[in-house]
């Protein structure tokens, strides 16, 4: 038996799934049963079937139409071997049929509500809506996506109809009693147009303007109030530039005094369309980008001036054990997959070592779960422990 995962076992855990963008909008959405209108406004790509076209010419053909379970693959059962309490993804797309592209935005996501069956089927708890692509279809997309959302029983943070709900704390009750506290916010620097941000008479995101104390005011102001004895904390930010091979000071600094004041027990960062280096600070977690986990990229190769050995193809599980009295970390489990076909699959030869570059690894705490999927049907990946 696992000595970790016994201890974690007697003292009592929380099991948490997190990934980064989840991106089902555009060529994805396309390939599904009911896709919307195909026309794109990007600068060279007009129509979103020519996303199909390029991972096709790379992977081989997509047999359209797919089921909702097509783009998870191989990750769902994995998902189902770690057995999170949770699961919380970032959506990195508006849900809607209708709307009016932003205008001047050169990427325009959505996916017809339709198919937010492929979250239902992954079990999704929660999406994280704090990011640069939720208002791609202006104020009647959002409204839809917080409709749909609401129809299919997920629950949303991070935008709304007014400043207010935008910046609403989401409870997401935990098995034995508490809460987990979920507040969601999105930076410029991730793109986020400035605009976007809620305010009393106009719906959007919960934009932090700055990384600072004011910054850190404005998270407290408005998760404190929501948190009770038994509470653990999950602050998620969309942040940061794509392709970056260094974490900036300023994101590193927030994210530690977001631990050190109290405010959060795991900060869930994502934006870089690669995955960052994992932190553990007084004990607690720190994610500062958790990449993409599925997209439709696939084909169109890297992009001009993009730092070499950078992969959005690689997607990440993020499962962390939490102690349930404290938030401590106890184990922290990285699943590798990789998309093709628009599709979770197995990682091939080299991916790992593309993972460890990008994850800094090997680093103190870490060790590899092996060579082989696990007894418990989940890929191998790096897993970190407190008790090594």
């Amino acid at each position: 038996m696992d000595p970790c995962a016994g201890e974690a076992r007697a003292q009592g855990s929380i099991r948490l799934l997190l990934t980064g963008d989840v991106m089902l909008g555009r060529g994805i959405d396309q390939v599904m049963a009911h896709p919307v209108a195909p026309r794109l406004r990007e600068p060279s790509v007009r129509d979103a079937r020519d996303y199909v076209r390029l991972a096709e010419r790379v992977s081989g053909p997509i047999p359209a139409p797919v089921p909702p379970a097509w783009p998870w693959g191989e990750a769902l059962a994995a998902i189902e071997g770690l057995r999170p309490h949770l699961r919380v993804i970032n959506l990195e797309t508006a849900v809607t049929a209708g709307g009016r592209p932003w205008p001047g935005k050169g990427v325009h996501y959505r996916m017809h509500p339709d198919h937010l069956q492929s979250l239902r089927v992954a079990g999704i708890d929660a999406c994280v809506l704090a990011n640069n692509h939720v208002l791609d279809w202006s104020a009647a997309g959002l409204r839809d996506t917080l409709a749909a959302l609401q129809a299919a029983g997920i629950a949303a943070v991070g935008a709304g109809a007014d400043r207010r709900a935008a910046q609403r704390t989401l409870p997401l009750p935990l098995p034995g009693g508490g809460r987990l506290l979920v507040s969601a916010w999105a930076h410029p620097s991730s793109g986020v147009p400035r605009q976007w941000a809620a305010s009393e008479h106009w719906g959007g995101v919960a934009l932090l303007p700055d990384l600072d104390e004011r910054g850190l005011q404005r998270i407290e102001a408005a998760l404190t109030p929501q948190r009770r004895s038994g509470d653990l904390a999950l602050v998620s930010l969309h942040w940061g530039a794509n392709w970056v091979e260094e974490i900036p000071a300023q994101q590193r600094r927030f994210a530690r005094a977001l631990i050190d004041r109290g405010l959060a027990d795991v900060v869930h960062g994502h934006s870089s369309h690669h995955p960052l280096p994992v932190e553990v600070h007084g004990g607690k977690a720190i994610l500062h980008g958790c990449g993409d986990l599925i997209n439709d990229y696939e084909g169109i190769g890297e992009p001009w001036g993009q730092p070499s050995g950078l992969r959005s193809d690689l997607g990440c599980l993020y499962l962390l054990e939490l102690g349930r009295a404290d938030g401590q970390l106890k184990r922290l489990r990285v699943v590798l997959f990789r998309l093709r076909r628009f599709r979770l699959s197995q990682p091939e030869p080299g991916d790992r070592e593309a993972l460890e570059r990008m994850l800094g690894l090997p680093a103190a705490g870490w060790r590899s779960s092996g060579d082989a999927v696990n007894h418990d049907g989940v890929p191998p990946g790096w897993i970190w422990e407190a008790c090594r």
